[in-house]
């Protein structure tokens, strides 16, 4: 069974910053593409940046600029580093990962739980 668990959420100020993780365990083969995404009350769940497995990353219009994603393929771990952070960012933020364990040929995307982040102004 794959789990992904995220850390890092939490209450900051606006202008602030806060550093995401979301690791990956499991029978874990391979891991393709990796991705945030946010969905605030009443709203859907949006992307917020995501990495393939080469390293291109996308950044949604509203956080280009201000957040950066990266990952360690050796710890099976994809981060989100957030600055000049906005009340307009709160949300609940999912981590997915779209990966191969070992027991199967096609790859399948596995979601976080998710955590909080709350920005004040």
């Amino acid at each position: 069974q794959v789990q992904l668990v995220e850390a890092g959420g939490g209450l900051v100020q606006a202008g602030g910053s806060l550093r995401l993780s979301c690791a990956a365990s499991g029978s874990i083969s391979s891991m393709n593409g990796m991705g945030w995404y946010r969905q605030a009350p009443g709203t859907q769940r949006e992307l917020v940046a995501s990495v393939t497995r080469g390293g291109t990353t996308n950044y949604a219009d509203s956080v280009q600029g201000r957040f950066t994603i990266s990952r360690d393929d050796a710890k099976n771990t994809v981060y989100l580093q957030m600055n000049s952070l906005k009340p307009e960012d709160t949300a609940v933020y999912y981590c997915n990962a779209d990966l191969f364990t070992r027991y199967t040929f096609t790859s399948k995307t596995y979601w976080g739980q998710g955590t909080q982040v709350t920005v004040s102004s």
